[in-house]
């Protein structure tokens, strides 16, 4: 089965200029853990649910109100994954699984022509992919 099977194509996106804060919202509101940051089309960074939480150690410090200024004060490209590790729709989902392990990360932006998004395939797609393998085995 290719990446392009099970990839998620309804995304959530940010631009590199958003603020942490409207991020954070969206993050928690979705329960999503990774928003691609793009330009136009073109990937630019990933940002995670872990360079939000290295971006919020300050909440640790201050109040509720005081972490949620700080955080609108943040843009998104000052604390997004630059060096996104990404992978080709025609990709085999055993490929996008081996790139997660090898690379310790928990999704991969799934681009055509090195940098155009169009999906996204997760940790939990790929673990949803070898359960019905396995029950159809049964």
């Amino acid at each position: 089965m290719l990446v392009k099977d099970v990839m998620k194509t309804q995304l959530v996106t940010l631009n590199a200029d958003s603020k942490l804060g409207f991020a954070t919202d969206i993050m928690y509101l979705g329960r999503i853990r990774h928003l691609p940051v793009v330009k136009g089309e073109g990937v630019v960074g990933i940002l995670t649910q872990r360079d939000l939480y290295r971006a919020s150690l300050t909440s640790i410090l201050t109040n509720w109100k005081e972490n949620k200024e700080f955080l609108d004060s943040i843009k998104v490209s000052e604390v997004m994954t630059k060096d996104v590790v990404t992978v080709a729709p025609d990709a085999t989902i055993e490929e996008a699984a081996q790139v997660m392990i090898d690379k310790k990360v928990g999704a991969l932006p799934v681009v055509r022509d090195k940098d155009v998004l169009v999906g996204l395939i997760t940790e939990t797609d790929v673990l949803q992919y070898f359960v019905d393998e396995s029950k159809k085995r049964k």
